[in-house]
């Protein structure tokens, strides 16, 4: 008698990525039992599937932004009013020095795929060191694969959002849970860009992830849980940190013309 068994990436040249895609959603603790099988690297797919779905989301939410700007929908400074002529003057010509595809395109997309794999690698680092603390029998090897095939909800989110944004024909204002912060509050920066983070997609993350190192470190449910949040948090708020650098950055390309 057969047994039926989840596709595995030892087979990915016979399997194709939805259906390995589909064992993760609907099956993950056999999906991860194949992966733990295998003494291979199998992060590459998954990896490029990320990059793809982060990219599109990039050039898409370019795209609007393009368009809300050639149309003369543009977001002012709240002290707007109260600027001279001179500097609303330039600040207008530095806008419209932001919006070629360099600044558009290029930049949010470099920064976007490199942020995925350095923090793809940092996170498989942290979850390598906690679950040897925690007495965790993997390799490093294993955190990778673990982390990229469980990281796989946020594809799904990244092709949910372009949906979203090609229906309402406009980009999405507060990702996450950052809708509650008053928007334009400069002294909730931070935590509005904390927020932006949080959302169902990542706890989907965490109990993959969980199960995943359950399986391929031997770890209990709560060591893996423990070992998985330390990592989420050090990564959480240096993402929060460098979205609030980059957006108080991109308000200075604009208030303070370079060209």
């Amino acid at each position: 008698m057969s047994e039926l068994t989840s596709p595995t990436p030892e087979t990915a040249s016979r399997k194709n990525i939805f259906q390995q895609s589909a064992a993760l959603f609907f099956r993950p603790r056999q999906f991860f039992e194949s992966l733990a099988s295998t003494q291979k690297s199998a992060w590459l797919p998954a990896m490029l599937v990320l990059s793809l779905a982060s990219a599109l989301q990039v050039v898409v939410a370019g795209y609007l932004r393009a368009q809300a700007s050639a149309m003369g929908e543009m977001q002012l400074p709240q002290d707007w009013q109260w600027w001279t002529p001179e500097m609303q003057n330039n600040y207008m010509q530095a806008a419209q020095a932001t919006q070629g595809p360099v600044f558009v395109y290029i930049m949010p997309l470099v920064g976007t795929i490199l942020g995925l794999w350095f923090g793809w690698a940092i996170v498989s680092g942290l979850l390598h060191l906690t679950s040897t603390l925690f007495g965790g029998r993997g390799s490093m090897n294993s955190a990778m694969n673990v982390v990229a095939w469980a990281s796989l909800p946020f594809a799904l989110r990244d092709i949910l959002r372009v949906v979203f944004m090609l229906i309402s024909g406009h980009t999405i204002a507060s990702p996450g849970l950052s809708g509650f912060v008053q928007a334009g509050a400069t002294e909730m920066l931070f935590v509005a860009q904390l927020l932006s983070l949080l959302d169902v997609f990542l706890v989907w993350y965490v109990i993959l992830t969980v199960i995943g190192l359950e399986i391929s470190d031997n770890l209990s449910t709560l060591k893996a849980t423990l070992g998985i949040i330390a990592a989420l948090v050090l990564l959480l708020l240096g993402q929060a940190g460098l979205g609030m650098l980059s957006a108080n950055l991109g308000s200075m390309l604009i208030s303070q013309p370079f060209f």
